[in-house]
Formats: C-alpha cells, structure tokens, sequence
C-alpha cells in the first residue's frame, strides 16, 4: 500500500510517500480502508519533534473509512462499518491497522470525506465551548484564526449556543469567510485587544479561544473580561514563552487552560458522545464544513507547508 512514513524529524520535506506492506488487524483491531485523513497542526508538532514520537512512524491523528476486516476479539464493528479515528497515528496511508476502542461510527447521513475533515476539529469545538468555557447565550467571545478549520467550527458552534463572535483573520478574504461562518464582527490582529475593548464597552470577552498561541497570547489576555477564560488549544504560530502566574491577577481573576482532546476523550463513553455531538452537528445542518483543499497522498508535504504558511482556509484533506 502507499504510506508517508517519517524517518527523522524535520520540515514538510520528511513527508515522503512510499509503498510498505499491508497491515494486518490484531487482536482488538480493525483494518480500515482509508477514504480521506485530515490534516492537522498536531501533525506539525509530531514531525518536527515538538511532540515525541517514535521513530520511524506513519503521521496523521485522524482519518475516516471503510472497515475491511476486523481482529480478534472485536464484536462493536464488522467487514463494510463506515468508520473515523481521532488521536491515532497511521492516518497517511490506504490502510490503516489501529484499536477498535478508538474507532468511531460514522452516520449514514455524514460523507466519509466530511467525516474525516469533522471528526478531531468537531470533538475538540464540543470540549472548548461545552466543557472548557461552556458558553452561554449571550456571552460575547473572541476566536482567533476564525477561518482556519477549527475557527469555522468554533465561531458556528459558539452562534448556536447563542454566543455574541468576534473573529480574527490575516487577510479580508479570510475575514469574509469568517463572516459567512456567523461571526458578528471579524478584524486582522493589529490592536485587537483595544478593538475588542471597543466592541465590549470596555467590559472584556467571556472567553478566548486561541489556537494561534505566542503571537497572539498577550493581547488575548488583555482581552477577557473579570473572570474570563483564556482556553489555548493550540500554539499555531509558536509556543508561549514562560510567565508570571500574577498576571492573571491583574488581568481580573482570569482563567488559563491549556486543554488537549486526549483528555476529554479518555473514557469510551465521552468518545462516543462527542463523536455523535460533532456528526450530529454535520448531519442536522448546523455546522458546514469547508474542505480548503484536496490533496493527493504524495502531495503531503505541500499540505504541511500551505497550513504552516497560513495559506489555507478551512480543513485540509489527503486522498490516498
């Protein structure tokens, strides 16, 4: 079968597609004929080492299929099962071998290639605004990066539940599609936190979600309102340096997480839940999906480097 595997650590260019033998399901595994995998930051961090992995491996956390047969033991899912995975590595192959304890079903009403663009960027959206800061109607909340995929996904969620969204984006074309999402208001980064000042008379947001990290980290914080919530699911554009525990006093009383999907995930049920919460969003309607790009599975390392260089919109696919 084709694979990406990655020898060494490093730039998009270690993402090299190659033929390596088909896998075979063990006990408690299923095989997975792979339709679309997802593209994701995490899959950035893991090949350049700021994630550990082990050495050599097939990237990509997260991708949805076809079950082609299923191991020993397995009883939840059979030969034919439309399925997606989250959080596992292999996703950048035609075949994947993985636990069945981590697959999810896919909805009759979900195509596999929304299934696998939905599946990571969905759950995630369901934790930061049900668990993470559980947004309440009326709340007013900042997304940053809102016409990235989970921008898109964050900013639709949040309108549903009856939030207030203000989005930023890098150009006006991203900032439109943000607007064509829900957003209320969309801005570039220059001097966001007084704009958001501005657009709150001066109260602050309830919470921010940004995945963009260093960058825009200090001026989220000066952001928030008393109390708020600070919710960094990811560092884009580069980790937060060390600091002072005291500011979050000064910025009053604020609240910072730095929240993973593994840990909202763990136990089988809360998969399964936010699993059918995401899909239930696609299926019913009330979160579009936009697939930026399709790209073919030797076609990998252009992927990696058009979402590294924000030249992107939406969600990135591999076809293998």
């Amino acid at each position: 079968m084709r694979a990406i595997v990655i020898t060494e650590n490093g730039g998009p260019e270690v993402l090299v597609a190659g033929e390596r033998p088909d896998p075979e399901p063990g006990p408690g595994e299923v095989l997975v004929d792979v339709a679309a995998a997802g593209v994701n930051f995490i899959d950035v961090y893991f090949r350049t080492g700021a994630y550990r992995q082990d050495l050599p491996y097939t990237p990509g956390v997260e991708a949805a299929g076809t079950v082609a047969a299923a191991g020993e033991g397995v009883t939840e899912f059979s030969a034919g099962d439309r399925v997606a995975w989250a959080n596992v590595q292999g996703a950048y192959a035609a075949r994947a071998a993985l636990p069945a304890s981590k697959v999810v079903p896919v909805p009759d009403g979900v195509a596999l290639e929304d299934a696998a663009a939905s599946l990571l960027q969905g759950m995630t959206t369901h934790y930061l605004t049900r668990s993470t800061y559980p947004i309440q109607a009326g709340d007013t909340v900042l997304v940053h990066a809102a016409a990235g995929g989970m921008g898109l996904l964050l900013t639709q969620a949040a309108k549903a539940l009856g939030a207030r969204v203000i989005g930023t984006a890098s150009t006006p074309e991203k900032e439109q599609l943000a607007k064509e999402a829900g957003a209320d208001v969309t801005m570039n980064y220059d001097d966001f936190p007084e704009k958001v000042r501005e657009l709150t008379g001066g109260e602050g947001v309830a919470a921010v979600y940004d995945g963009v990290g260093a960058p825009t980290f200090d001026g989220s914080l000066a952001s928030l309102r008393r109390r708020g919530v600070l919710a960094l699911y990811g560092a884009a554009g580069g980790p937060v340096p060390p600091f002072d525990p005291q500011r979050l006093n000064a910025a009053g009383s604020v609240y910072l997480t730095r929240p993973s999907l593994n840990h909202f995930t763990e136990a089988r049920e809360e998969l399964l839940e936010r699993a059918a919460a995401a899909y239930g969003w696609v299926e019913s309607g009330d979160v579009r999906i936009h697939v930026g790009h399709r790209y073919d599975l030797g076609e990998a390392a252009a992927a990696h480097a058009d979402l590294e260089a924000r030249r992107s919109t939406g969600k990135l696919l591999l076809i293998p």
